[in-house]
């Protein structure tokens, strides 16, 4: 004879415990269970209202932030090229001021080959005249080097000058249009997150902590959810007809055995 399959019914976990235990701790409560369904019920749908909002500012906000980040590592760039180019400068100066001192050293050097006593001396002064023509070769491969180096740190400082600009004018339409949402909403949001937090303030602690976590693990924010053709509207799987009548009674805290969801009296959606 074939086993049947037993159906794992989800339960949601808070603290060590579940809806089951919160329903039976909450028996003794000022308030009746159907009531702390139909607060729960009215709080998804406040949320819910909120969540539209956010919804509308859609990833401004992101990509206001973006933008920021973005412009802050542009400035970050022109600052440490501003340093770069101050450095090369120095370096050109430098080697400048090398080659002086080795033309002075040939002269003086040249000067001094008319009065040898000797060849010694000659051949000495002879190799001191090709160590500083040497040294003049090099300081200006270096100042060659330097100057290259620094047209093109000035083409990427302007380059990144255009940018910042860009990006600046980016940012302020991005912001304009991100107030302007927020104005408009501002009012209405303001006015739900109250009511939010009025409704949050009559449920017990551990049944909105429950809610709290059922709606932060549900990909659209619902974690209050009614029956609609015979099945859940959060995850819309089917609901058997003796479930359905338990949750119609809102006499315990019903969640979906799919998805988690708390599952509350249809009539609620009339209230």
């Amino acid at each position: 004879m074939a086993s049947k399959t037993k159906k794992t019914v989800i339960e949601t976990p808070l603290d060590g415990g579940t809806f089951v235990s919160l329903q039976k701790s909450s028996i003794d409560g000022d308030l009746s269970m159907e009531s702390k369904l139909f607060l729960l019920y009215k709080l998804q749908q406040t949320d819910s209202k909120i969540d539209q909002i956010h919804l509308l500012r859609g990833e401004l906000p992101l990509e206001v932030q973006d933008l920021e980040d973005e412009l802050s590592g542009l400035n970050t760039r022109l600052e440490n090229l501003k340093v770069e180019l101050k450095e090369i400068e120095k370096g050109i100066a430098q080697q400048k001021i090398m080659m002086e001192n080795a033309k002075a050293l040939i002269e003086k050097y040249t000067q001094q080959q008319g009065n040898v006593k000797n060849n010694r001396e000659y051949d000495s002064l002879s190799k001191e005249l090709e160590n500083q023509d040497l040294e003049i070769q090099l300081c200006e491969k270096r100042t060659r080097e330097g100057t290259l180096l620094m047209a093109e740190k000035k083409e990427l400082y302007a380059n990144t000058e255009v940018a910042l600009k860009e990006r600046g004018l980016d940012l302020e339409n991005k912001k304009k249009e991100l107030d302007s949402i927020i104005a408009e909403t501002a009012k209405e949001e303001e006015e739900l997150e109250k009511y939010s937090t009025s409704i949050q303030n009559q449920i017990d602690a551990r049944l909105l902590a429950a809610y709290k976590k059922v709606r932060g693990n549900a990909r659209n924010g619902l974690a209050v959810v009614t029956v609609r053709r015979d099945a859940c509207s959060g995850c819309f799987n089917k609901i058997p007809p003796q479930r359905q009548m338990d949750i119609a009674s809102s006499k315990k805290i019903i969640v979906c055995e799919y998805c988690g969801r708390i599952l509350v009296n249809t009539e609620f959606e009339g209230e």
